[in-house]
């Protein structure tokens, strides 16, 4: 998968009953009346003012789009809020601007990074709505036993505490108000900071573990469509086999999924991407409309979960030589609890998937996922599937591709270092990483394209020119940059002049390893971001055209980007993808006066009223809630002209008690880990996928 520094949500969860006493009366934290000073709250661009409604004064929010969370920071008086007392903290917010907004707060600990130590919620408001953030405060579960709290570990959310690791209500230090990642600018009021209600008591189950069943689900609470046992998920095979036979999928889609029945266009025999009346699309290889509905991950149940140090959660855990003992594994984490540890894991979807199909599990399931796709109105197999499944002439597909090549030393990333574009090492990496993926797709039709790299640290638009900088003296991309800028100033004390630094020669600018000014440099490191990332996507597109001419470069699945970067992708990928993990990308929009075609590599939105703990990086109440998400996002999509398909992250659950590499535990599947479809979710794929070539024309026919 893919780094995520986005949106989470706290939410309560009940194991067994909640008790507690009164409510809790409301308390302010910050109003905006009498004498509140908005000249001295601290804003990121954003410019703050005093607005009137309501009979009250709200804090006015201009934000920009320049910076990639523009916001301001509410600190609070004295150095910190105890709010242990309560339950959750709400502000009332308001858009005052002409698009939808999705304002977000962060109420923070001493140490507060977007990940630990702080919990973040957001809310989604069109044009002129309002409405109030309620940000839950995580509870702790006791040991009945020991009066002790129930240490969990290994996973993002937990009982109790969904969604938010390490973070202490009797130590709030400031609350964020920001936009995330905004491609426009906004106008929001904020109103009342404010806390409320009374700490939930849960009554904890002794003993508490184990806390896992045999199907990978938690013990300790029901809901509706989870297993209780094997007969079950045999009726619902029997079950899910009828309703795939009633609706095959849509009647007016070729066999690519293509709308056979709209306009005849040039068939090249593969797919490639068109201009249509104003709108970007896909075209599919009979020369159709094609508008690429899928989703990622689409596999054999291959997210294993940590078994090290906790083998006392789960109830029953299979023979090593028994038929589901095949299902061990062993995985190196790269966050969190298992961090660089090599830890002994087990895949309990797997298991499930035995148990439903039988022995010939993997031919069996491999049919049931094409049908699906098909019955549900999607016609693309997305990123990180098994290639089993691709090879089946059965559902179009993307592949992704990956590489090595040596590491830009001063940058930084979530998944790790930006690569050294400018190293010889660099072009034969992507080269070598193309040809294996060309090996076994270059001449089908079936697949799409090529989606190379993933959420990789593009920063904002100085960055990579200031990580060549800062790294080693031998770094290819820093010896590049040193050499444009001694041919731009010839003499060493014209840069110096210009960017107020004092290099005694060239030599000792590659020595050093502190950056510039960004503001006084700015020129030259922009100049050399924008060399870079061309460097980059130049680079791939070759390798894509060299070694898979007949097939498209779907770009890196930008997770954030800068303009700079985004004018790069868009002037070498035959597509540009982004990772939106937000609520609505029908205002999505390339940096002015550049038009490419768009393509939603991820997103998703989940609940937790079945039995998981973490709702992903998007969250909602509930499933009915998560449907009409899902489908208000991908016709949404469907309105935006650029737009050539979404893909939702992802096909399974993940496992209720973290994957091994990074803990998420994502309530994100559109089957659970018993293999179980969401029926409110498929029925919103359904509603959507039917109708999404008559709905995206009938959006351009009504354009005024």
């Amino acid at each position: 998968m893919r780094p995520h520094c986005h949106i989470m949500l706290t939410l309560g969860f009940a194991l067994i009953a909640l008790g507690g006493g009164s409510a809790m009366a409301d308390q302010v934290l910050i109003d905006f009346e009498g004498g509140f000073d908005f000249g001295a709250v601290e804003a990121r661009d954003v410019t703050v003012s005093s607005v009137e409604a309501d009979g009250s004064r709200w804090l006015r929010m201009d934000s920009g789009h320049a910076e990639p969370w523009p916001g301001i920071t509410l600190v609070a008086p004295g150095g910190h809020w105890d709010l242990s007392a309560f339950a959750y903290v709400l502000l009332d917010v308001r858009n005052l601007g002409t698009r939808r907004a999705s304002p977000t707060i962060r109420i923070d600990n001493p140490g507060a990074d977007g990940q630990k130590h702080c919990v973040q919620v957001g809310i989604d408001l069109g044009p002129g709505e309002k409405g109030t953030i309620r940000a839950d405060l995580p509870t702790v579960l006791v040991d009945p036993a020991t009066g002790e709290p129930i240490r969990f570990f290994g996973m993002r959310g937990w009982p109790g505490n969904m969604g938010r690791r390490e973070f202490d209500p009797a130590n709030v230090t400031q609350v964020l108000v920001f936009h995330p990642q905004p491609q426009e600018d906004h106008s929001i009021a904020i109103d009342n900071l404010r806390v409320a209600g009374t700490p939930q008591v849960t009554q904890v189950p002794s003993p508490f573990f184990p806390m896992i069943d045999e199907f990978g689900q938690f013990i300790h609470r029901d809901w509706p469509g989870k297993t209780h046992s094997e007969r079950e998920l045999a009726e619902r095979r029997e079950a899910e086999a009828q309703e795939l036979r009633d609706r095959p999928g849509p009647e007016t889609w070729d066999q690519w999924g293509g709308w056979q029945v709209g306009p005849q266009l040039e068939a090249t025999g593969w797919f490639r991407v068109e201009k249509v009346d104003g709108q970007w699309w896909l075209v599919d290889p009979d020369g159709r409309l094609f508008w690429s509905h899928g989703i990622d991950c689409v596999h054999y149940g291959s997210e294993f979960t940590p078994l090290d140090d906790r083998e006392n959660w789960y109830q029953w855990l299979p023979g090593k030589d028994s038929p589901l003992g095949s299902f061990y594994g062993t995985g190196r984490g790269l966050h969190g609890y298992y961090a660089g540890r090599d830890v002994r894991t087990y895949s309990f979807t797997m298991g499930n998937l035995v148990r439903k199909y039988g022995a010939d599990w993997r031919e069996v399931f491999s049919d049931v996922c094409h049908r699906r796709l098909r019955s549900w109105g999607m016609n693309t197999i997305g990123n990180w599937s098994d290639w089993d499944l691709f090879q089946q002439d059965r559902t179009p597909y993307v592949v992704p591709v990956g590489f090595g090549g040596k590491m830009l030393e001063g940058s930084q990333g979530y998944w790790g270092k930006f690569r050294d574009v400018f190293d010889p090492s660099f072009t034969e990496a992507v080269r070598d990483g193309m040809r294996g993926a060309a090996a076994v797709s270059a001449d089908d039709p079936w697949c799409i394209g090529y989606f190379v790299d993933n959420e990789i640290a593009w920063g904002d638009d100085t960055s990579l020119a200031v990580a060549a900088l800062v790294s080693p003296p031998d770094q290819a991309a820093k010896q590049e940059f040193v050499r444009d800028l001694r041919a731009k100033y010839g003499d060493v004390a014209k840069l110096n002049e210009v960017w107020g630094t004092d290099y005694a020669s060239w030599d000792a600018l590659l020595a050093a390893d502190e950056p510039p000014s960004p503001r006084r440099a700015r020129q030259d490191l922009t100049a050399f971001y924008t060399k870079s990332a061309e460097r980059y996507f130049s680079t791939v597109r070759a390798a894509v055209d060299e070694l898979a001419p007949h097939h498209l470069y779907l770009g890196c699945r930008f997770a954030g980007a800068n303009e700079l970067a985004a004018r790069a992708a868009a002037k070498y990928c035959h597509v540009v993808s982004y990772n939106l993990y937000q609520r609505s990308v029908a205002d999505f929009r390339l940096p002015e006066g550049v038009d490419a075609p768009l393509i939603i590599g991820e997103f998703h939105f989940g609940a937790l009223d079945r039995g998981m703990f973490h709702t992903g990086l998007v969250p909602v109440e509930s499933q009915e809630a998560r449907a009409e998400s899902y489908r208000s996002y991908v016709q949404g999509c469907l309105r935006n002209a650029s737009f050539v398909g979404c893909h939702w992250f992802q096909y399974f659950d993940e496992p209720t008690t973290g994957r091994w590499l990074d803990e998420e535990n994502y309530q994100i599947g559109f089957v659970d880990t018993a293999d179980t479809p969401y029926p409110e979710t498929i029925a919103a794929c359904r509603d959507v996928g039917y109708s999404l070539y008559e709905y995206r024309r009938e959006v351009r026919a009504t354009r005024p």
